[in-house]
């Protein structure tokens, strides 16, 4: 198998706990935004990553590739067998994949406008160092519109984060007594508000100033790594695209 992505894409770091708690192995394959979506536009007919290559299936979507590879592989299951669980299961990762995804990315956006050390870690390893410098050495005043205009979407998101860590405070899965999608969809999104070691060496415990940095928050993230040690989440080598 092989996993197009971008590194620090939560969709893709989806799709790589779901392979991993399948313990699939798989080639990883880092597309270069831009010129590496044109030729996956080539090869797929679609420019968006996650897409999973499996011999000669090509399947996009984190969801889609989540089904496939649960039918493909169905232990563990990642899908309870009771109709209600798996119903809620799936209401869970859509909303992970929706408005929790948006709180997300948007907190991102500021924390990327506010910290230059995050700035320059996020860009792809081939990026070359003045480039790197350049964009770490951006000033953050310039960059404070961002940051004001993505507020109201931010309280949204705390408010979910401080239920969400109610929740796994008194149970260890979203739902049920095993992990679930639900659960490998909402620590995907947790990837870019605080960086797990997975992310590498330069982000690991890194994160978005006013939530990784707040103990309300670190049983919530607690509980994410624990997850990411139960599936045993791997460290993946990229290749070329090709």
């Amino acid at each position: 198998m092989e996993l197009f992505q971008f590194r620090h894409s939560a969709f893709c770091e989806k799709v790589r706990l779901v392979l991993a708690a399948k313990a699939v192995s798989y080639d990883v394959n880092e597309v270069v935004p831009g010129l590496g979506q044109w030729e996956l536009f080539r090869l797929s007919g679609q420019r968006q990553v996650p897409l999973l290559r499996d011999g000669n299936e090509l399947i996009a979507d984190s969801s889609a590739i989540a089904l496939y590879l649960e039918a493909r592989f169905p232990e563990p299951a990642l899908l309870p067998p009771d109709p209600a669980q798996r119903a809620q299961v799936l209401l869970l990762e859509d909303w992970a994949d929706t408005a929790l995804a948006s709180g997300a990315r948007m907190a991102l956006l500021q924390g990327v406008a506010e910290d230059p050390l995050l700035r320059a870690a996020l860009l792809p390893d081939a990026t070359p160092a003045v480039l790197r410098n350049l964009v770490g050495a951006v000033p953050a005043d310039l960059l404070g519109g961002v940051s004001q205009f993505l507020r109201p979407e931010r309280q949204h998101l705390l408010a979910a984060l401080e239920q969400l860590t109610s929740l796994l405070s008194v149970q260890p899965y979203l739902v049920g007594d095993r992990p679930s999608l639900a659960d490998l969809a909402v620590a995907a999104q947790l990837y870019l508000l605080k960086f797990p070691a997975a992310a590498g060496l330069e982000l690991a415990a890194r994160g978005v100033a006013g939530i990784a940095d707040q103990a309300q928050f670190e049983p919530l993230f607690a509980w994410r790594d624990g997850l990411y040690r139960t599936l045993q989440r791997p460290l993946q080598s990229s290749t070329g695209l090709g």
